[in-house]
């Protein structure tokens, strides 16, 4: 568990704080979307940051250890502040969202169907590509995705976002 460790993420007072990058992957009108065998709903692949690697490097590593694959990163979406209750503890995340590329010669990115791989600790992970305008049918979180994915900006933005459920 060393690399755990090195993880952006501690407690205090009752309360967990994390540092996330996340990568928005689209093809033909759709978004990879992610699920860990560990929860009901879906995100965008990503994962923590380490202390000494940048967001970028951290989404190039998580997509590598997730993905199995090298992506590129092409540009900042959004800065967030994610406030949200996971089993029942409260989070304070603090998220870098970028647009990125996968090789488009890859199974993944190919495929029709929902795909497994297995992270670096062997947990499973679900891929699938889901059609920009039927988000909603998906339980994803952060759930100001659902607004936002459509219709990605063209500057980098900043969100504060509170998940009530």
């Amino acid at each position: 568990m060393e690399h755990l460790d090195k993880d952006i993420t501690f407690k205090r007072n009752g309360a967990r704080f994390g540092f996330r990058a996340a990568g928005v992957a689209l093809n033909q009108g759709r978004v990879l979307m992610q699920q860990s065998e560990l929860d009901p709903f879906w995100v965008l692949p990503g994962g923590r940051v380490e202390m000494a690697e940048s967001a970028e490097d951290a989404l190039r590593r998580e997509m590598r250890e997730e993905l199995h694959l090298e992506v590129e990163i092409e540009r900042l979406l959004w800065t967030l502040e994610n406030f949200f209750v996971y089993r029942t503890e409260p989070n304070r995340e603090m998220g870098l969202y970028f647009l990125m590329n996968l090789p488009t010669d890859s199974d993944l990115y190919n495929t029709e169907s929902v795909a497994q791989t297995e992270d670096e600790r062997g947990m499973k992970l679900w891929h699938r590509w889901q059609s920009l305008d039927s988000l909603r049918e998906l339980d994803i979180k952060p759930t100001f995705l659902y607004d936002v994915l459509p219709a990605l900006p063209d500057a980098p933005s900043y969100i504060v976002h509170r998940d009530n459920a």
